[in-house]
């Protein structure tokens, strides 16, 4: 039996839970769960009754670290994965409904742009934000997040790979709120059950014409 890599569920306010669950690796993305996320996006874009999607993961001690640096992978592979990846985003950004990350602990590289693709961020107290691509030699980092705090603090996150705590990021844009750590998926489902309430055409359209816009 493969191990569970994700989970997937609706409630009745029509609030879609998407956790990352490999607490054990500091929810490290590899292929596998690469694409289990993309598989549960798909079905849940698909899905009237999920009106709001929460990305979180089961420990709340991270969002994820990133992807994952021990999966043995040949150059076709680690081309593959990096694929996934932007897919992701990509299919992220696009979800046709709102989105909110709980952003709680450890969001990393994958992590991090996994946050900054959803439309709303909710975040922990023991918030860690970082995008290594500079101090790994990796050039790569979120074009989003220009758009989402502004170059001047874009071009600090990504040219310095430096960590921010909840604080910096609730000031900068990065997040909208900051609640204990524990609390963070829990403060993300109210706040996706709000949005809920409102009617879900009307609430796509405007995700729509912000995107366009």
């Amino acid at each position: 039996m493969s191990e569970r890599l994700t989970g997937y569920e609706v409630d009745e306010d029509g609030v879609a839970l998407l956790q990352l669950d490999r607490p054990e690796a500091r929810n490290a993305i590899n292929t596998a769960m690469l694409d289990e996320l993309l598989a549960h996006l798909e079905s849940a874009s698909e899905d009237d009754a999920a009106r709001v999607l929460v990305i979180s993961s089961t420990d709340h001690m991270g969002l994820s670290a990133g992807a994952d640096v021990h999966e043995q992978l040949d150059e076709e592979g680690m081309v593959h994965r990096i694929e996934l990846f932007a897919r992701l985003y990509d299919e992220i950004t696009a979800f046709p409904r709102p989105t909110v990350a709980s952003c709680h602990g450890s969001c990393v590289g994958g992590g991090a742009e996994i946050a900054v693709a959803c439309d709303l961020r909710v975040g922990g107290s023991n918030l860690r934000f970082r995008f290594p691509g500079a101090a790994l030699g990796i050039p790569v980092g979120a074009a989003r997040l220009v758009t989402l705090c502004g170059l001047s603090v874009a071009k600090y996150l990504l040219l310095t790979s430096r960590e921010v705590g909840a604080d910096e990021a609730l000031r900068w844009g990065l997040v909208h709120k900051v609640v204990p750590a524990a609390r963070t998926e829990h403060a993300a489902l109210q706040l996706a059950a709000g949005v809920a309430q409102s009617p879900p055409d009307s609430v796509a359209r405007i995700k729509s014409m912000l995107h366009e816009w």
